[in-house]
């Protein structure tokens, strides 16, 4: 069942503030129109079959259940169907303004109807379905908006007490003291999760216009293409923080205590949260409060909940008040800044281990490929982090590389370039092409000679995006490196963030403009040096290894805007080296795959999980559930994932790497993880088919 939350706002009337938020939306929504006019690589008009995509992802993202709208609503809607483009065009709010008061409207009317639904006791001995149908379509009246949300709620609370049964009595169906005795706490906790939902929206720092005027502006941008997108400054800096730059943050983290509750885990020296004084691990946050604004009672939200109401957009200064041990309370006003590290380990960087077996292979996690935003020369970027990781395993004679480039979604084009450079002598990488010059930008590695020259394989998956991508690519067209896995993600374009300014020159623009808003643009397609493209279908992998990626569509080609692929001529001047042993290697690949049990359950799974994604009316009758939930289990148990398989080889670090008290616990679960990993064994065999 999917979990859903209801977004329930208060109407007062429009006021200053909401004016403000509505006509800034209508602008942005004009000035990200004329954006992708001016610089995008393929912009697709703003015209009729562009509005009913707008409108379509409006309300998907607006009331993707399709609870709160009801079909008159909808019908009313439609009249602008076809003509948003005229809205954005002409800077007009017609269409913003009825589609904020119609959904706060209806928001009003379900903020009742859940204080009503969850009055009365749920009876799970009715025979009733929550069926396809009602979850595919707009309730017809009011009182079927209200049936919706009440069966919604009943399964919310019926799968709590599956949950309870599961772990007390498992071979047992729920029997009435059961239900009975868990259904008013559950309820309740239903009721109040969701209503915490809503008081987060009523009291977002910047309101609810400016939060659909967003989301207004998102629905139009993504149309283009799905990496076209619209950034508040917020959502901005959270998308940079991910290429490696140090994001704003207050400073502490969050775990579960024995309830299920949220309390301070750790807080990060520098941060306000840390010089506070006041705070402390183990203090459990009982409210947020923004500036101006109510405060919100969080005082049984778990982690995500909190995690999620302090990520509001515009909330850099927020107050929160905390319970000590003693029992006492305590507020703490905090504030977002960047936080100087010392010298501490991050999860997104570079991890090296050597693989001792019947040879010596050097293994690196690239996860990212974060930048050097400090600009100190290329020093703190990934390439220059694998470089030194490769220098240090050299000094150990390893016999060949694997980089794991699995689940790594890209990042930096010029440290894809650097990266690429390690590995071959300089020569052209890709091609890059852009809108207004007819011949592609040939992008080179510059720097003559390379830090590695032995064998090596690149593991990818259908995660492995962008930039991931084009190295992968290079590799394979250089005859440089086995590409092993799964085929990539097929994203092969290129994107820049830009304030919005229609009358910013690319070409000298810095990056540090500081805005109110952005929008980052697709402004040039990636080609591979043989003039083909890794968009939409991805690189396909010399030696294809099945993955539980494979079981969810969740690839480029998949999205409903990808831009599709194209070809150009190929670059003249690239040298490719002699060819590797595809063929070799694909029979040590094939009869480890056959002999894998691993591998075995992979295909299995995928093909249950098809079967599983097919959608079917779910029945609100506790005893059919409880059976079609065993069932279900029954099915997952014939195909788990089996035991782990034998290690071939042991796992260390390099002996000159610098050792730290604190990466201790982390270096023996990534060892562990290493020993039974299918994919890195597979992976560690094949290596042996290639000469040093």
């Amino acid at each position: 069942m999917r979990i859903f939350l209801f977004l329930i706002l208060i109407v007062t009337g429009w006021n200053v503030a909401d004016a403000q938020s509505i006509q800034k939306a209508v602008t942005d929504a004009y000035v990200v129109s004329r954006m992708v006019e001016k610089f995008h690589i393929q912009p697709r008009p703003l015209d009729d079959e562009r509005s009913a995509a707008i409108f379509n992802e409006l309300m998907q993202q607006l009331d993707e259940q399709r609870i709160f709208f009801s079909q008159d609503d909808v019908k009313k809607l439609s009249a602008y169907r076809l003509q948003l483009d005229d809205q954005i065009k002409g800077k007009k709010s017609d269409f913003l303004q009825l589609l904020i008061s119609s959904y706060k409207q209806r928001l009003l009317q379900a903020d009742t109807m859940l204080d009503n639904i969850c009055k009365t006791p749920f009876n799970f001995l009715l025979k009733e379905k929550y069926t396809v149908a009602e979850d595919t379509i707009y309730p017809a009246t009011i009182t079927a908006m209200h049936t919706k949300m009440y069966k919604l709620l009943k399964l919310t609370v019926m799968a709590g007490i599956l949950e309870y049964n599961d772990l007390a009595y498992p071979s047992r169906s729920p029997t009435k003291r059961i239900v009975d005795s868990l259904e008013p706490t559950l309820r309740k906790k239903a009721n109040v999760t969701f209503k915490r939902s809503v008081k987060r929206m009523l009291q977002s720092p910047q309101g609810i216009e400016f939060i659909i005027g967003n989301i207004y502006c998102q629905a139009l941008a993504i149309t283009y293409d799905p990496h076209t997108a619209y950034f508040s400054s917020d959502a901005k800096e959270d998308f940079e923080s991910h290429l490696g730059k140090k994001p704003l943050e207050y400073g502490l983290t969050f775990s579960k205590d024995e309830d299920g509750h949220a309390q301070i885990d750790y807080l990060k020296p520098g941060s306000s949260a840390y010089q506070s004084g006041r705070l402390n691990k183990g203090d459990k946050v009982q409210s947020i409060q923004w500036e101006k604004k109510e405060p919100i009672d969080v005082a049984d939200a778990d982690v995500e909940e909190i995690e999620r109401t302090l990520a509001a957009s515009g909330g850099n200064t927020v107050n929160i008040t905390v319970k000590k041990a003693d029992g006492t309370t305590r507020q703490v006003a905090l504030h977002k800044e960047r936080i100087e590290e010392q010298e501490e380990e991050d999860e997104d960087k570079v991890k090296s281990f050597i693989l001792q077996g019947d040879r010596k292979v050097g293994y690196i996690s690239l996860p990212a490929f974060y930048s050097d935003w400090e600009g100190t020369l290329g020093i703190n970027g990934c390439a220059n982090d694998v470089a030194k990781e490769i220098i240090k395993m050299k000094k150990e004679n390893i016999e060949g590389l694997m980089i794991d480039l699995r689940y790594n979604g890209g990042g930096s084009l010029k440290e894809a370039i650097e990266l690429s450079g390690i590995f071959i002598d300089a020569g052209p990488v890709a091609q890059l092409k852009y809108k207004e010059t007819p011949k592609p930008e040939t992008l080179k590695d510059a720097v003559r000679g390379t830090i590695y020259d032995g064998p090596l394989l690149l593991l990818v998956n259908g995660f492995s995006a962008s930039a991931s991508e084009m190295v992968a690519a290079v590799m394979q067209d250089y005859h440089r490196a086995l590409i092993v896995g799964s085929p990539t993600y097929g994203k092969a374009t290129a994107q820049v963030v830009l304030p919005m300014d229609t009358t910013i020159n690319l070409e000298t623009y810095n990056g540090k403009t500081v805005a109110s808003s952005y929008i980052k643009l697709t402004t040039s397609r990636l080609f591979r040096i043989n003039g083909t493209t890794a968009q939409a279908h991805g690189v396909q992998p010399d030696i294809n290894l099945p993955d539980l990626t494979d079981a969810v569509p969740g690839r480029e080609v998949n999205e409903k805007y990808a831009l599709p692929a194209t070809t150009i001529e190929p670059n003249k001047y690239y040298k490719p080296l002699a060819q590797l042993p595809v063929a070799a290697a694909d029979t040590v690949a094939k009869k480890e795959m056959a002999a894998s049990a691993y591998f075995n359950y992979v295909q299995r799974y995928i093909e249950y999980a098809k079967q599983a994604n097919v959608r079917k009316d779910i029945s609100l009758l506790i005893e059919e559930a409880w059976q079609r939930k065993k069932a279900k289990e029954q099915q997952v148990e014939s195909i788990k994932e089996p035991k782990e398989e034998k290690a071939i080889f042991k796992v260390v670090k390099p002996s000159t790497q610098k050792q730290r008290e604190q990466d201790t616990e982390m270096d023996e679960e990534w060892k562990e993880n290493l020993l039974t990993d299918a994919y890195v064994k597979i992976a560690y065999r094949v290596l042996g088919t290639m000469k040093q």
